[in-house]
């Protein structure tokens, strides 16, 4: 295993988050319209009573709020358009991770996602990328390995640093390409529970401190791993993790925290962290098991 991959504590041994040389904060967030965003196949358990069960009038009025939300935080939005027969595009989380390498190249590596409809997505994604700047990066072709961007790693909130999880759409050997094309380590984390897929769906910085979890997402030696990092753990509820996907919020520069409206506990634990709260309703992309975090990319 490379020497930036940790999978247990003894891995751990001499690692340090305080030296963990720091990145900078995102630029803003890409987005995709949900033009064509419907239900159409059972892709994970929050899909299987919705499908042909999207109000699209509803969903786009949910969307356009939560693009003027992140605007209004001070978070600059740019789309990239759908493609029409990409049903699941909207969730831009999922088809590339973006970021940047210790000498500032902005780099945009692409998915191998695991369900085939959704595989052409990261041809539109990376076609944006080679317009704006960023370095396109391709996973080196194997076997049936699969990668679903930053759905299953998320950058740790001012530090190069990867939390990648796996289990369910990430086969764990892909963390060491990743490792490698950012040139940052990955603490990998093993996802446990078929409701949290993604590790986005049960894990959400909200400091370079703290972090909101779902714990029975995960098996004992990630939670340890979490608990080994972060100094503040918080733990959702089942309600607010399960029906308002609470871990899914998006919190912008550890100030600002987008969540879906009525996850009041998780809410409520993030104002006393001194973080402004923003509720949207994402009721429709909940259907789909995606929320706030699953409709963006973030930017660098």
């Amino acid at each position: 295993m490379s020497a930036n991959l940790y999978r247990s504590i003894g891995d751990l041994k001499g690692f340090s988050l305080k030296n963990c040389p720091p990145m900078s904060e995102p630029s803003g967030v890409l987005m995709c319209p949900p033009d064509h965003f419907q239900i159409l196949s059972v892709k994970n358990p929050f899909m299987s009573s919705h499908v042909g069960a999207v109000d699209r009038d509803k969903a786009r009025r949910q969307w356009d709020e939560l693009v003027a939300a992140f605007e209004k935080a001070g978070c600059p939005v740019s789309l990239v358009p759908a493609t029409p027969g990409l049903e699941d595009m909207v969730f831009a989380a999922n088809s590339s991770l973006a970021g940047t390498r210790p000498d500032g190249e902005k780099v945009a590596l692409l998915s191998s996602m695991r369900h085939t409809s959704r595989r052409k997505e990261t041809e539109a994604f990376g076609a944006w990328y080679e317009a704006n700047g960023y370095r396109v990066a391709r996973l080196k072709p194997g076997g049936h390995e699969t990668f679903e961007g930053s759905g299953d790693a998320v950058w740790h909130p001012g530090k190069r640093l990867i939390w990648g999880g796996h289990g369910f759409r990430t086969d764990p050997a892909m963390f060491e390409q990743v490792a490698e094309i950012f040139k940052t380590p990955v603490i990998q984390l093993k996802l446990v529970n078929e409701r949290f897929y993604h590790l986005d769906t049960c894990f959400c910085p909200l400091t370079p401190e703290a972090v909101l979890i779902y714990p029975s997402a995960f098996d004992a030696a990630s939670l340890e791993l979490i608990l080994k990092i972060f100094p503040i753990v918080i733990t959702s509820s089942e309600s607010d993790a399960v029906s308002r996907m609470a871990c899914n919020a998006s919190v912008w520069r550890s100030k600002t925290a987008i969540i879906q409206k009525g996850a009041a506990a998780a809410a409520g634990h993030m104002r006393a962290m001194g973080l402004s709260v923003v509720e949207v309703d994402t009721s429709e992309f909940v259907k789909s098991g995606g929320s706030v975090y699953c409709m963006k990319q973030s930017l660098f």
